[in-house]
């Protein structure tokens, strides 16, 4: 492929794939400030064409009409695009467009977080043979600037955790059940009402969604491949308001929390992913954050803790992001040059959710009658997990008990819950929960 120096002036001709919330924002952004966008580039950046799924539709953007069309793959094979900007979402056609926008010549950005986690190596390795960009800040946490903090920032350092609320949706209802009593169902009522939520919300409440952020955060942050397959994911469906009673009364909140380790096992380094919900302590950083918003906290070997905070979603936090890469891969492209590639070299073993270790709150509904402690205490001693804390609630048939355990391996916790559920004066166990951080 050429690299010949382009010459002065140089327009960059932008192609737009998608035209909703997000880019709607895109487009509107690049054609209001395109003056400063050609200060900060060195070059002018044109919308050389929208493609929708419908002409015609009414759009709260000022750009000519004749930039839209239903032919996404003509628009990207057309050979004279510098940049096309993915907003559509999803596997396919996504995937087939960008291919053939690399193809083509084209760089790409793109806020496909689906797409990144189940085939990003096909993505990159077609950037790579075609020394084009693939840019993806807007892909895991909106406006939040942490794809390049992991990429390039903390490069010479060694990430040893990421620990983040990346879901606005899960963050909204789980502070709402914290701060005004609400149920699941009832808080996420009221998401939907505010715009929080989607009319179909799996996506968000089951943590496909941040599963398939912490994949990309777990790549990034460990130089090791990590697909959505690889990351354990548990949803919000199932947290009661007992279970934010619980972390109350333990000076903890609930949070849908995306957690990337590096281990250190008998066997060398290894990483895993898992995304579900747990306690933590109101004096994590993390326990502040309110509403929609997301941050992320990375903790690494010579940096210590920091951590990324803001507006996780919208069009305007997004297309900001998005934007931000659009400046990048331009300057790549008038200098010739190509971002960083994938980052695979460490090829780290991805240990499976039974191997991470960490804490179980359970509140266990027991008989009140002599023994019972004794009992309930061998059958964690049967798989060697030490309990923290143990308090009595209630008398008679109100009676229950509630747990919290040192750090274990999960496959233990999990065999212990299983052991619990067995025993005769064991009447439910009404909530079982991961805790996170020191409480």
């Amino acid at each position: 492929m050429s690299t010949d120096k382009q010459p002065p002036g140089r327009t960059l001709r932008v192609a737009l794939l998608g035209c909703g919330v997000v880019g709607t924002e895109v487009a509107r952004l690049l054609t209001r400030d395109a003056h400063e966008f050609e200060k900060r580039i060195g070059a002018s950046v044109e919308l050389a064409g929208i493609a929708v799924r419908r002409l015609g539709r009414e759009r709260d953007i000022d750009v000519p009409a004749e930039l839209f069309t239903t032919d996404a793959r003509a628009l990207v094979s057309r050979g004279d695009i510098d940049i096309v900007i993915e907003v559509i979402g999803g596997i396919e056609p996504a995937r087939d467009l960008i291919l053939t926008a690399l193809d083509h010549g084209a760089s790409v950005v793109t806020a496909n977080k689906a797409l990144l986690a189940e085939d990003g190596a096909t993505l990159y390795e077609a950037a790579t043979k075609a020394e084009r960009d693939i840019y993806f800040e807007a892909a895991v946490a909106g406006a939040i600037p942490i794809v390049r903090p992991l990429r390039d920032s903390l490069s010479g350092d060694r990430v040893q955790r990421v620990l983040g609320i990346v879901n606005g949706t899960t963050n909204f209802i789980l502070d709402a059940m914290t701060t005004h009593g609400q149920g699941f169902g009832e808080a996420l009522d009221e998401a939907q009402r505010l715009g929080f939520a989607e009319a179909d919300p799996t996506a968000d409440v089951e943590g496909f969604d941040a599963a398939a952020k912490a994949a990309i955060l777990a790549s990034l942050a460990f130089h090791t491949r990590v697909t959505l397959g690889d990351v354990y994911r548990e949803g919000i469906s199932d947290v009661t308001a007992s279970d934010v009673r619980s972390a109350k009364d333990m000076g903890c909140v609930v949070k849908l929390l995306a957690i990337c380790d590096y281990h250190h096992t008998p066997d060398g380094p290894a990483v895993s992913a898992r995304v579900h919900p747990a306690m933590i302590p109101l004096s994590h950083p993390l326990a502040s954050v309110r509403g929609a918003y997301n941050a992320v906290f990375v903790e690494s070997e010579s940096a210590g803790q920091v951590m990324f905070y803001g507006p996780g979603a919208g069009g305007a936090p997004t297309a900001s992001a998005v934007l931000g890469d659009v400046v990048g891969v331009a300057r790549n492209r008038l200098g010739n040059v190509f971002g960083p590639a994938e980052s695979t070299h460490a090829q780290l073993e991805i240990l499976p959710m039974g191997r991470c270790r960490t804490r179980y709150h359970i509140a266990i509904d027991v008989d009140d009658r002599p023994g019972v402690l004794a009992v309930i205490a061998l059958a964690f001693a049967e798989f060697d997990v030490s309990i923290k804390t143990l308090r009595q609630e209630g008398h008679g048939s109100d009676a229950q008990l509630v747990i919290v355990t040192h750090e274990a391996e999960d496959s233990a916790l999990s065999a212990t819950v299983d052991k619990l559920r067995e025993l005769d004066m064991v009447r439910a166990i009404s909530s079982v929960m991961r805790v996170e951080g020191e409480s």
